[in-house]
């Protein structure tokens, strides 16, 4: 895919969205396109995620063993998704394992060129601060709507 295709993907995933071309074009110039084939693993749950992926193209199965050993499917997602997105701030780990339902590809964005982009426009650390802000405060408020329910 051509470099523009990638950006006008970027664009289109939440956390870039607002981004300028100059910016998305540092992370699409920057970040590496992977192939992965039907059946094939992203990434296992519990590894440690030093990157976060775009789905540029075909589907992932997102399987966790949170309830025992057995992996259940907690989510399908599609082209646009980002995954583990908070690997682009800190170390963490994997919380689910990835496979590819189809023949797929990926946008695979590091830390380092993230946190490169933030360097260069001090003013993307200004909307993503607020995109996390906003997310944390729809995750406290659904969690007090639920308060009733385990009183």
């Amino acid at each position: 895919m051509a470099l523009n295709d990638d950006i006008k993907l970027l664009a289109k995933v939440p956390l870039f969205q607002g981004f300028t071309d100059d910016q998305l074009r540092l992370i699409a110039f920057g970040a590496e396109r992977r192939r992965i084939g039907e059946g094939q693993a992203l990434f296992r749950e519990h590894s440690p995620a030093e990157c976060a992926f775009v789905v540029a193209r075909g589907t992932f199965d997102l399987y966790s063993t949170a309830r025992g050993n057995k992996a259940e499917l907690q989510a399908s997602v599609k082209t646009g998704t980002l995954l583990s997105e908070l690997a682009l701030f800190t170390l963490c780990e994997r919380k689910y394992t990835a496979v590819a339902t189809d023949d797929s590809e990926v946008i695979r964005i590091t830390r380092i060129l993230f946190h490169r982009m933030i360097e260069e426009f001090p003013d993307v650390a200004d909307v993503v601060l607020a995109r996390i802000r906003d997310n944390i405060a729809s995750l406290a408020s659904g969690a007090a709507a639920l308060q009733g329910r385990f009183s």
